[in-house]
């Protein structure tokens, strides 16, 4: 199976907002991305509007040919978004406002009648609903419990754990996916995958659905080009 690649454009649009002005044009880099072969784009407005603001959020979706991935804290401001849009994919995540990025996964359980409801709205909007969560068996359940198409795993605990035991490092990744597909969920993963890692991830969890890569691929693109990176990191994915 081919899994495919949404590229985070929050870095983007940090960039642009360190100088004020529009350099670099994020809605043209949205585009160009999509021509190199990208199959989806991914944001997080966050309240402080520190990366991606409000108004991006909407004028992105005018503009998105492949799949659109919303990522947020579900409050009334998310939700309000997710209506109006009506993206493909709407990610859950538990940030609190003032964490610098997403570093750890719903706990289902303890919030399950949270999500239930959330996700009953915002799947009545045409959206499929992802849950963003460590890779325990419990919280893979919960996810499923509490009415959600997708997971996502947080994969930055994979990552630190690959530089110095590559196969202990994937094993709980491999067991949480497989137990959301015996479910019928759709796998996803994103945080801190780069060229290193990906290729190998990606061979244990061959039906994974998709990842969501910002930080490392813009990262990359500063070296590489951006197209050029893009081809990277699909080949790491088995787009040969």
């Amino acid at each position: 199976m081919k899994t495919r690649l949404s590229v985070n454009v929050n870095k983007i649009a940090t960039l642009r907002n360190a100088r004020g002005g529009n350099i670099p044009n994020l809605y043209q880099f949205v585009k160009d991305i999509q021509n190199f072969g990208i199959h989806g784009v991914t944001v997080h407005p966050r309240p402080d509007e520190r990366h991606i603001t409000l108004k991006d959020t909407y004028e992105i979706s005018k503009i998105v040919k492949t799949n659109y991935n919303i990522e947020g804290y579900p409050d009334e401001r998310f939700i309000k978004i997710i209506s109006e849009i009506k993206p493909e994919q709407a990610t859950l995540v538990p940030d609190t406002h003032d964490v610098i990025t997403s570093d750890q996964g719903w706990d289902t359980v303890k919030s399950k009648s949270l999500l239930r409801d959330v996700i009953k709205n915002l799947k009545s909007f045409g959206t499929k609903v992802s849950v963003f969560i460590n890779p325990e068996l419990e919280f893979v359940e919960g996810a499923f419990d509490c009415g959600a198409d997708r997971i996502e795993l947080y994969t930055g605990d994979y990552s630190s754990e690959y530089l110095t035991d590559k196969s202990n490092s994937i094993k709980k990744y491999v067991n949480a996916s497989l137990k959301g597909k015996k479910l019928g969920m759709d796998v996803n993963a994103g945080h801190d995958l780069n060229l290193e890692n990906l290729k190998y991830f990606k061979s244990q969890i061959p039906f994974l659905f998709e990842v969501s890569i910002g930080h490392a691929l813009i990262s990359d693109s500063i070296y590489y080009g951006i197209e050029n990176t893009i081809k990277k990191y699909l080949s790491n994915l088995n787009y040969e």
